[in-house]
């Protein structure tokens, strides 16, 4: 049977998934694309439901999700239409269940590299930010204050699935600092008003880069817990860089000085 009523239940109850609201309520959430389900699934996703157009019924893909046991709806191109976030959407969708965030889940190596997200609130810069992480090899990114929900439909497009990929906490500001103290993990934090150039101090060993909202930078908290802090260099007239960008250049400066000390 293929689902072609705009108005099914099963349709809208899909929908409302775009709101934090539902998701938090029902403990779901969306994902589309095949890539990014084809990720989340290796890292422990559970699908539920998978939506599909008439081109991806019967793919390993859709074979590997019913073998989890979720149920596989086919839909017209209109009803797909209405269920898909993305601009151009490749006719697969899932709703699968939220994963945990606590954060116990971590386990980290000797002298890990992790990256904590402070009050950060644009989905497409959280996105951006664990897609890097799981680029440079972090072992943990920590949502510290999480302005964003990391489950919002537009911060899995970001990250292309990297939000499972990469090991994943939210925590308090307390919460976070405190477990972190407990692994001997020092912390740094990025501020322009730093006189310390992020080339210049030592990013190797046990360390968490803390970043923050462009507005209103690090919370006070991280602030007062850092061991250092360091500072981008800015030679043009804007004071700020996309706080995307500045994780990206602390996390490869420091995976470059953790491989020259290798």
């Amino acid at each position: 049977m293929i689902l072609t009523s705009l108005q099914n239940p099963r349709v809208k109850a899909a929908v409302r998934l775009r709101e934090r609201r539902h998701r938090d309520a029902e403990g779901l959430m969306l994902v589309e694309g095949h890539d990014e389900l084809t990720l989340g699934i290796e890292a422990g996703l559970a699908p539920v439901t998978l939506f599909v157009t008439a081109a991806h019924t019967g793919t390993p893909l859709t074979r590997r999700c019913e073998g989890l046991g979720a149920e596989v709806i086919e839909t017209t191109k209109d009803v797909f239409a209405k269920l898909a976030y993305r601009e151009h959407p490749d006719g697969c969708l899932a709703v699968a269940r939220t994963p945990e965030t606590g954060l116990k889940r971590l386990q980290l190596p000797a002298q890990p590299l992790v990256l904590v997200v402070d009050g950060v609130e644009k989905p497409g810069n959280l996105g951006a930010m664990l897609r890097t992480a799981d680029a440079a090899g972090v072992h943990a990114v920590i949502l510290s204050d999480a302005g964003t929900d990391p489950f919002n439909p537009n911060v899995v497009r970001a990250s292309k699935g990297a939000v499972f990929s990469v090991p994943l906490a939210v925590a308090e500001p307390e919460e976070g600092i405190g477990w972190l103290r407990e692994r001997g993990i020092a912390v740094a934090t990025a501020t322009p008003e730093s006189g310390d150039v992020y080339t210049k101090a030592s990013l190797s060993g046990s360390m968490a880069l803390v970043v923050g909202a462009e507005d209103a930078g690090v919370s006070a908290a991280w602030r007062d817990a850092a061991v250092f802090s360091v500072n981008i260099p800015m030679a043009g007239r804007v004071n700020s860089l996309n706080v995307a960008t500045a994780a990206a250049l602390l996390l490869y400066e420091a995976v470059r000085q953790r491989a020259k000390t290798r």
